[in-house]
């Protein structure tokens, strides 16, 4: 059985492909379809349980993707965050030879989850800085706090 990680190069070209194709929009677009028409689970998590159900949902996700990462919920305070130390799918990028990663990659994680949680009352704050280095962070706040 094809790993979802053997996909991840063809994403990183598809992503390319898209914005030669019709510029970052393109790209951004996509990710939003795929944000709309793939991400139920998260929001059905978030709409029952808030803060919660952002846990609920990563601890599932980034176990599975085997990724080296720090989660924290603070229900008292408001805040859920995530610190990737090692992203599994930039970190395969960033090691292959034959080519180099699209380069906003990692954008597709904020637009993604972006979508869902700001609807639903949440602000989200992404740190890519780090992307090169297949780090980043993302934190999630009630907007009303």
């Amino acid at each position: 059985m094809i790993s979802c990680t053997e996909f991840i190069p063809a994403y990183s070209e598809f992503f390319r492909y898209l914005e030669e194709r019709g510029g970052r929009d393109e790209v951004v677009r996509f990710w939003e379809y795929l944000s709309d028409n793939f991400l139920h689970n998260l929001r059905d998590l978030v709409t029952e349980h808030g803060l919660r159900g952002c846990w609920t949902y990563w601890s599932h996700t980034l176990n599975e993707e085997a990724a080296g990462f720090t989660m924290t919920l603070d229900e008292d305070a408001g805040e859920f965050s995530i610190v990737m130390h090692d992203c599994p799918s930039k970190g395969l990028l960033l090691g292959l030879e034959q080519m180099a990663p699209y380069h906003d990659y990692c954008g597709h994680c904020d637009v993604l989850y972006r979508r869902v949680l700001e609807p639903l009352g949440f602000e989200c704050i992404a740190d890519l800085s780090a992307c090169d280095e297949a780090r980043c962070s993302f934190v999630v706040r009630p907007l009303d706090r």
